[in-house]
């Protein structure tokens, strides 16, 4: 390494160190073969993309990229340096862990959010899993709708969240840690509770359901798999599964919410699935702002949640 006599790196040197992002970048084009695909898996707009590695490539002062009208690919020249490049990426991920160990006894918190649905049904076993694993580590969770959950992780008050339905992340990092699936409930002297075949689509939205508020994961993913259907308002609007469950076995409507939330219910008898044609599975993910590499207790509590059990 090339240093100054007062220890510190000369300037000339430190310019041509590429930054490790690029790197990445460039790990991925040889990865997903094309700079399109690279650039989707990174969450990066591809002129943006391809704006990077052509910097790389001035900075090295190599040709990495053979650009052709049927795409892009590396050239002999990129696929070593992406090569090395993964090797560096490994180190550096090693270097980031062992640094965040260092500062653990002094920063041993971590904060939590998560959506009301994975709060109540998924997140204290993998909250039980990471106390048993990372005892010094300090948790608090803030139980928010998917919706402020994303506001939280985007503002720095949490580190980690986790949602379901389908909203938009942004400039915010996601993996997929699981499915679930939503269930059409209804009081068991409702009508549909003896009916044979499947609720339609249409029917199911031309009536009035008990729905979440406005944000939540259950409500996004219902009004998209209604996407281009006419629609009932409400009957009752309500901020918690537990209200929504009370309210449909008091009569007060059909309700579609998770099959976790549902369950208990269901198989007491208090409420009856009634099957219907709309396909209402959905992604729980884990989101988090910055690095797309998760090291430390936020890297341990993603990979409990994705654990079989």
């Amino acid at each position: 390494m090339s240093a100054s006599g007062t220890g510190q790196i000369v300037p000339e040197i430190a310019e041509r160190w590429p930054d490790l992002a690029d790197l990445e970048l460039l790990v991925q084009v040889e990865k997903t073969g094309g700079v399109g695909a690279a650039a989707r898996a990174l969450g990066v707009a591809q002129p943006n993309a391809s704006r990077t590695l052509a910097r790389l490539e001035r900075r090295l002062g190599l040709s990495l990229l053979a650009r052709s009208p049927r795409g892009t690919r590396l050239t002999p020249q990129g696929q070593l340096v992406a090569q090395w490049a993964t090797i560096l990426l490994g180190e550096a991920d090693r270097w980031r862990a062992g640094v965040e160990a260092l500062r653990a006894p002094a920063e041993a918190r971590l904060d939590v959010t998560a959506s009301l649905t994975v709060a109540e049904y998924l997140a204290p076993v993998w909250l039980a899993g990471l106390r048993a694993r990372c005892p010094e580590v300090s948790v608090h969770m803030a139980v928010q709708n998917s919706k402020n959950t994303l506001e939280r992780v985007r503002s720095g008050a949490a580190d980690v969240g986790f949602i379901e339905g389908p909203h938009d992340l942004g400039d915010l990092n996601a993996f997929t840690v699981g499915t679930d699936r939503l269930v059409l409930v209804v009081a068991p002297g409702h009508a549909w509770a003896t009916r044979r075949g499947p609720v339609p689509a249409a029917e199911l939205g031309a009536t009035a359901l008990v729905v979440r508020e406005d944000g939540s994961g259950t409500r996004a993913t219902l009004a998209e798999a209604l996407t281009g259907l006419a629609t009932c308002p409400p009957a009752l609007i309500l901020s918690s599964n537990a209200a929504v469950l009370g309210a449909v076995a008091a009569g007060a409507g059909p309700a579609v919410l998770s099959g976790l939330a549902a369950r208990s219910e269901i198989s007491r008898g208090a409420l009856i699935e009634v099957p219907t044609e709309l396909d209402l599975s959905r992604r729980l993910r884990a989101v988090w702002k910055g690095s797309r590499r998760l090291v430390g207790p936020v890297g341990e509590l993603v990979r409990l949640a994705v654990e079989p059990r």
